[in-house]
């Protein structure tokens, strides 16, 4: 679409206005992005590290000799006569993976006592995932960013194909049933299953909400929606941490989660589909009878309909086959195309530079941001609490880049919360767990700086990467991103069991490693962004933009909201 195209489209949306028609829609949207929060978190409270000790005893191996089996040995063979040993003190250490019986540590448990001081009922006691299936607890979580790094891909397309809301109610409904579902499961490998599948689904209602606000918004808006968006994860991140400390059974905490997401199925009956999506299929009359429906919701006066369906037959994508059906093309075809699409992004060296350096930095926010969230048991004796404080940071991380970003630029500040976090989470590594109190601030100081690098990091990007790439290196990115995701509950559960220390010296040491990879990128602020990589190119040949201190003056803020929102669409 051509810039008049686009303007002439906004202005029509601007014509709409801010009314009820677009609060419906707002809360709505925030609503279903704030539903994935608590599974996405879940293993803090659902999988978590568990204290316990040995109670019941197997038949020794083999190489111990036969003398040392005597009668009172064999009573221990059957785990239902075990007696109770006179040390009862719940541990997570590996020696209460077998019992210890004065000479030999020889006797493997059978059975297990759990510590249910804090939770009365989690998966790693039901299922037992300690000792050797202790990385299950791990995998519980990491299972579930593997499906959303497959989603990914796939709500993009089904998305732009088959518009918006569908996808979202689909999103919806698919997701409250499979986490109704998963609360019952009595089988670990089901539930497993069903932890991928909604990862899966997690980008249908994340992905399609943020296009749906971003794209019915009014371009003076736009920028700061986009931002303010990540506000409902923080609050539900803060309910979640309020919901664990209430329900302390994981079956009942799981399903009082999911069910939340019935609540807002009949509302997602009122809700349009984007009138922009509809313009650009070619979806004319259907887009001209939403944007009325709003008007008379917003009380907004809009165009006559013969003007207003003109501006939206402009705004068509002329791309886009018309006439004679597509043919259909084979998943061998559609993989080769992507793996094409992906390869531009290093066609040239400033393109390839610029991917390459976000790669880097998008993997590291997510692997520092719930390493962090998940690291709770660790750097808290009061988990549910460590939750609460960490969404209550979050909070004015979604909303203090909107004017750090206007007046400095988005470079010197990205990097320096990335710095922040890293030197805070560094500070914590050597501490004894005695400063419970100074752990906890320093690791509060390093959630805040992630998540408000995490934030600044996706308004910069979509300016870094030239419209012609734009979709499909922000696609790349945020799938990239899902890798951190997918290890740091590995991170956090086997490295942090053996050494509690390196969790947070691992995390702060990359936090320090994106800031200065952040500050070799160029400055964006107030400069127009290119629409070609040729552009792209010459533009950072004439703008010297890569050197490190230099703050953005005056001049470069000369750029409006509207402006800035445009060009990123």
């Amino acid at each position: 679409m051509s810039a008049p195209m686009i303007n002439k489209l906004d202005e029509l949306l601007d014509r709409l206005g801010t009314g009820w028609w677009s609060i419906l829609h707002y809360v709505t949207m925030g609503y279903c992005m704030a539903l994935p929060t608590s599974h996405a978190l879940s293993g803090a409270f659902i999988a978590p590290r568990v204290k316990f000790t040995c109670v019941g005893v197997g038949h020794p191996p083999p190489e111990i000799s036969d003398t040392f089996v005597s009668d009172d040995l064999l009573k221990l063979q059957n785990a239902s006569e075990a007696p109770e040993f006179p040390e009862r003190h719940f541990n997570n250490s590996d020696r209460y993976c077998s019992h210890y019986d004065g000479v030999n540590e020889s006797m493997q448990c059978i059975e297990w006592d759990f510590d249910k001081s804090v939770f009365t009922n989690t998966i790693t006691s039901e299922f037992e995932l300690i000792c050797e299936r202790s990385y299950l607890r791990a995998t519980y979580q990491s299972i579930y960013m593997g499906g959303v790094f497959v989603g990914s891909l796939l709500s993009a397309i089904l998305a732009d194909k088959y518009g918006r809301k569908g996808v979202l109610v689909f999103g919806v409904i698919a997701f409250t049933t499979l986490g109704l579902a998963s609360s019952w499961m009595g089988n670990l490998s089901a539930l497993l299953i069903c932890r991928f599948l909604m990862g899966v689904i997690m980008p249908f209602m994340s992905n399609a909400c943020y296009i749906m606000v971003v794209e019915i918004a009014e371009a003076r808006l736009r920028p700061r929606l986009g931002i303010l968006a990540g506000m409902p994860w923080a609050c539900a991140v803060m309910v979640w941490g309020g919901l664990g400390y209430l329900i302390r059974d994981w079956r009942w905490l799981l399903f009082v989660t999911s069910a939340t997401g019935i609540f807002i199925i009949p509302v997602l009956w009122f809700i349009d589909e984007s009138p922009r999506w509809l313009a650009v299929k070619g979806h004319h009359q259907r887009a001209l009878k939403v944007l009325k429906r709003a008007g008379s919701w917003n009380r907004a006066e809009l165009p006559a309909d013969e003007d207003a369906l003109e501006i939206l037959m402009e705004s068509r994508d002329h791309n886009a086959p018309t006439g004679s059906k597509p043919r259909n093309r084979g998943m061998k075809e559609v993989v080769f195309e992507k793996i094409k699409e992906t390869a531009i992004l290093f066609r040239t060296p400033k393109l390839r530079w610029i991917t390459s350096i976000l790669y880097v930095d998008y993997l590291i926010v997510n692997l520092v941001y719930y390493g962090l969230s998940l690291n709770g048991g660790n750097l808290s004796d009061d988990p549910f609490l460590f939750m609460v404080l960490s969404g209550l940071m979050e909070a004015p991380a979604y909303s203090l880049p909107v004017p750090i970003v206007s007046r400095f630029g988005r470079r010197v500040p990205g990097a320096l919360s990335f710095l922040l976090s890293g030197v805070a989470l560094l500070a914590v590594s050597p501490l004894p767990k005695e400063y419970g109190w100074l752990i906890m601030i320093l690791a509060m100081a390093g959630k805040v700086a992630i998540s408000t690098a995490f934030q600044i990091i996706i308004f910069y990007s979509s300016e870094l990467f030239p419209t012609e790439v734009r979709r499909r290196g922000l696609g790349t990115c945020f799938m990239v991103s899902r890798i951190g995701s997918i290890v740091s509950p590995f991170v956090t559960e086997i490295l942090g069991t053996t050494f509690p220390w390196a969790p947070s010296l691992l995390f702060g040491t990359c936090s320090v490693i994106a800031s200065i990879a952040m500050l070799t990128l160029p400055e964006t602020s107030g400069i127009a962004l290119p629409d070609t990589i040729a552009q792209l190119e010459q533009r950072q040949d004439k703008v010297r933009s890569w050197r490190i201190f230099r703050l953005p003056g005056r001049q470069n803020h000369e750029m409006t909201d509207k402006e800035e929102s445009t060009d990123r669409l």
